[in-house]
């Protein structure tokens, strides 16, 4: 089995990160004769406004908590006018607030910590254990946990001034980011606001990583055996792990957030993901979620127990969503849209290898679409098919749509016996390319093909999409028999009326006002403008 090649970038100046995913696989590069008849595509949207510039600078920066307070790092201009802007601390080491203030943007200058790690578990006050040696925080000896909540307001612009910047929410802390459908918070790079992007444009800073203290798996510190295990985030010279054994851990709450541009390149394979939760556990909230232009995955979980609502991923260089190393994730209403030719699975849920390993690595999704819309070209590479599923993993979808013309759509692989993959279907429907799956390791297409299970359970492998606008059902999506979600886990809703897909006509709010556009993905009029442009108020 391969080593993972989806990881994080941590340290604060040069890293070294060790890639994650399928190194090992060469795609074919297969050819279809199926086709969606998707409309035609919405004419790339310009920029830069049209009008003239509208945001004039805040006079200043405001005051937070955290002692070492913001730096007035002075101002930047670009289409939408001149921001002042307010870098953050290295190191956040009091609960702060960051306010929404007209004209002022937040700036990362390099790896930002929220709080410092407390380790495995929660330090019972006055035991004093191993002094950190996490960056700023070298030096200091923790009785407990820092408990540092770092609270961003509605509205709030914050943007990687470094390529090498990201935001590390460490064990003991937390990341409070609830915006609103009319008010979403946008993390995003420095050439976004310089209005110097367009809608290829990726990989400009690192990413939001949520370290807790989940079960997982692949240690790098401890064992799985002993209960012991952690796991050290790849390539970073300061410490910053993740593992424990409380699978109810509270990382914090995003809601509505844009996460742009993300996954800043350091070396081959070596980026990372736009949101990277790392051991959190089921009292982490996350959602309303749109990773735009990731250079890697959109989302990639590692160990932990987590639910993900509302997501929307457009544009991932890699994958639309990831699972890893004994994570165990659900995920209910998800639009996963990639850029015309480009990216590599939209699902790849994998064991790294640990086959023996538990907890086993599970996802379960209900009410999705799955796009590769372009009828041109191939989006397939290292895994070879839209959906991606091997070793020690125990994968679930409900109610979905695949539509991935031009591709395999589905792909076992693993090595069998005990620890094989499993999956399930049903109301499944999918358009893929004559050969549809692929089997590799104790897998073959016939034994893929028996799983999927076309036929039964309202499951279908010759499906003709209907899709409207992109991702909305049409008359054949509506016209398949959904199925009863909330018997997977009382985490999944039953929408009303029930259908399969993640759109249909009734049911666009939720992902209309707080998303942004782009050529290949339009959510609509009253949103928070185009993905190359920031909004103004």
């Amino acid at each position: 089995m391969t080593h993972l090649t989806r990881s994080l970038i941590l340290g604060c100046s040069v890293l070294a990160l060790v890639a994650c995913g399928p190194d090992d696989i060469v795609s074919p590069g297969t050819g279809g004769n199926v086709i969606i008849n998707n409309p035609s595509p919405v004419p790339t949207p310009t920029p830069t406004p049209t009008g003239p510039a509208t945001v004039s600078p805040a006079a200043g920066c405001p005051t937070i908590s955290d002692p070492q307070g913001l730096t007035d790092a002075g101002t930047i201009t670009g289409p939408t006018g001149t921001w002042r802007v307010c870098t953050l601390p290295r190191v956040i080491r009091a609960s702060s607030t960051l306010p929404k203030v007209d004209g002022l943007l937040y700036q990362m200058n390099g790896r930002v910590d929220v709080g410092c790690d407390g380790g495995f578990s929660a330090p019972a006050a006055g035991a004093p254990f191993a002094t950190s040696t996490l960056g700023s925080c070298a030096g200091l000896s923790l009785t407990s946990d820092t408990n540092v909540n770092l609270t961003i307001a509605p509205g709030v612009i914050v943007f990687g001034g470094t390529g090498q910047s990201w935001l590390a929410v460490n064990r003991g802390n937390r990341l409070t980011a609830a915006g609103t459908a009319s008010q979403p918070i946008i993390f995003t790079s420095r050439d976004n606001v310089l209005g110097l992007n367009d809608d290829n444009s990726q990989g400009q800073w690192g990413g939001i990583v949520l370290l807790g203290r989940g079960r997982t798996t692949d240690c790098t510190v401890g064992s799985v055996a002993g209960g012991t295990c952690e796991r050290q985030t790849e390539g970073a010279p300061d410490p910053a792990r993740f593992g424990g054994a409380d699978d109810t851990y509270n990382a914090g709450r995003i809601s509505f957030m844009q996460i742009r541009f993300s996954g800043f390149i350091l070396g081959a394979n070596v980026e990372l993901q736009s949101l990277t939760p790392s051991g959190i556990g089921s009292g982490t909230v996350i959602d309303h979620l749109q990773t735009f232009n990731s250079s890697d995955d959109g989302v990639e979980f590692f160990g932990g127990q987590a639910g993900m609502k509302y997501y929307i991923a457009t544009g991932a260089d890699d994958d639309s969503l990831d699972v890893d190393t004994g994570a165990r994730l659900d995920v209910q209403h998800a639009l996963l849209i990639q850029r015309p030719g480009q990216g590599d699975a939209l699902m790849e849920i994998d064991s790294n290898g640990n086959e023996a390993d538990t907890p086993r690595t599970r996802l379960r999704v209900a009410n999705f679409v799955a796009l590769q819309p372009q009828v041109s070209s191939n989006n397939e590479a290292n895994d070879q098919a839209s959906m991606l599923f091997r070793g020690n993993s125990d994968i679930t979808l409900v109610n979905g749509v695949i539509a991935t013309p031009n591709n395999e759509c589905i792909r076992l692989n693993g090595s069998g016996g005990a620890n094989a993959v499993t999956f399930a279907a049903r109301s499944v429907v999918m358009q893929c390319n004559a050969a549809r799956y692929i089997g590799s390791g104790s897998h073959n297409a016939a034994s893929v093909a028996t799983a999927f299970g076309s036929g039964a359970n309202n499951n279908n492998d010759s499906f003709t999409s209907t899709l409207t606008g992109l991702f909305v059902d049409g008359a054949n999506e509506d016209a398949v028999v959904a199925f009863d979600a909330s018997t997977l886990s009382s985490f999944f809703d039953v929408p009303s009326p029930n259908r399969i897909g993640a759109a249909w006509t009734g049911n666009n709010a939720w992902y209309t006002g707080w998303t942004c556009n782009s050529s290949y993905a339009n959510f609509g009029t009253g949103n928070s403008g185009n993905c190359t442009s920031l909004p103004t108020t």
